[in-house]
C-alpha cells in the first residue's frame, strides 16, 4: 500500500518538470531547426532537420554579443550593489532600534507597490535631465533602486535568524561591531547573501520595462531589448531569436550552479551549544 503514494508523488513531479520543461525545449527546439523547416512541416515534437546557423548568424552577423556583454555588466554590478547596500540595511533594521525604523520599513514597502509603468515617465525624465538616458550606468542605478527594498527585507530576515550571542562573544573578545559583523555574521549570512544575488542578478538580467524605454543605442543595449532586433516589419527571425534566448540562459544556469553551494547548506548549524 505505501507503494502507491509513492508512485503518484513521483508522477506528480514528473508532471510538473515536463510542464516547466517542455518551453526550455521547445526554445532548443526552434533554436536547431533550418529555417525551411519552420513553417513547412507544421507543428511537430521533434525537429525535423538539424542545425547551428542560427547560432553562427546570431554570433557573427549580429550585435548580440554586445548585447550579452552590457547585461553581464549590469546584472553583475546591480546584484554586487544591491547584496552589499541590503547586508548593511538588513544588519541595521534586525541589531539596532532607533527613531523612524518601522517609518522607514514602512517606505521601503511602499516602494513594492506602485506599478512600474505608473512611474516610467517620471523616472525618465530625472534620467533624461541628469544624462543617464542611453547609459548601462543609468540601469545600473535604477535596477539597484528597486531591488533594494525588497533585497534589504530578505536579508534582514537572515539576520534576525543569528542569535545576538554570537556577535556579543565576539565584541566580549574585543572585536568591534564592524569586526564582529565581517568576521562571524557575514559567512554565516553566505546562504542569504547568495539568495539575494540570485533573486536581484534574475532580476536584473530579465528586466525589459526600463531598459527598453531608456536605451535606443545598439552599443549600450541589453539582451531582452535586443531580442527585439530579431523581429523586423515583415517577418521574425524566429530561428536566430530562439537561439540568442538559448545563449542568454547560459549566464543564468552558471551563475546559480556555482552559488548552489551556499543557498543548500545550514544558516547557522552547530554555530550556537545547547
Amino acid at each position: 500500500m505505501k507503494l502507491l503514494p509513492m508512485i503518484g508523488h513521483r508522477l506528480s513531479i514528473g508532471a510538473y518538470l515536463l510542464f516547466a520543461l517542455f518551453p526550455l525545449y521547445w526554445i532548443i527546439k526552434i533554436s536547431v531547426t533550418p529555417d525551411q523547416l519552420l513553417f513547412s512541416q507544421g507543428v511537430t515534437l521533434l525537429p525535423g532537420g538539424f542545425t547551428l546557423g542560427h547560432f553562427q548568424k546570431v554570433l557573427t552577423d549580429s550585435d548580440f554579443p554586445t548585447f550579452f556583454s552590457n547585461s553581464l555588466i549590469v546584472s553583475f554590478s546591480t546584484a554586487f550593489l544591491t547584496t552589499l547596500i541590503a547586508t548593511g540595511a538588513g544588519y541595521a533594521f534586525s541589531r539596532f532600534h532607533f527613531r523612524g525604523k518601522m517609518v522607514m520599513a514602512a517606505l521601503l514597502l511602499f516602494t513594492q507597490m506602485f506599478p512600474l509603468v505608473m512611474i516610467i515617465a517620471p523616472i525618465y525624465r530625472v534620467m533624461a535631465s541628469l544624462g543617464l538616458t542611453n547609459s548601462l550606468l543609468g540601469l545600473i542605478l535604477i535596477y539597484t533602486a528597486f531591488n533594494v527594498p525588497f533585497a534589504t527585507f530578505l536579508m534582514q530576515s537572515f539576520f534576525d535568524a543569528i542569535p545576538k550571542d554570537l556577535e556579543e562573544s565576539a565584541m566580549l573578545e574585543g572585536c568591534t561591531r564592524f569586526q564582529a559583523l565581517y568576521r562571524v555574521l557575514v559567512p554565516l549570512t553566505l546562504p542569504g547573501m547568495a539568495a539575494t544575488l540570485g533573486f536581484v542578478f534574475t532580476a536584473a538580467w530579465s528586466e525589459l520595462l526600463f531598459s527598453l524605454m531608456l536605451i535606443n543605442k545598439n552599443e549600450v543595449m541589453t539582451f531582452p531589448v535586443g531580442l527585439l532586433s530579431f523581429v523586423s516589419k515583415f517577418a521574425v527571425s524566429w530561428g536566430e531569436m530562439m537561439a540568442a534566448a538559448v545563449m542568454a540562459l547560459i549566464p543564468a544556469c552558471l551563475f546559480f550552479a556555482f552559488i548552489q553551494r551556499y543557498l543548500v547548506q545550514g544558516l547557522t548549524a552547530g554555530a550556537v551549544k545547547g
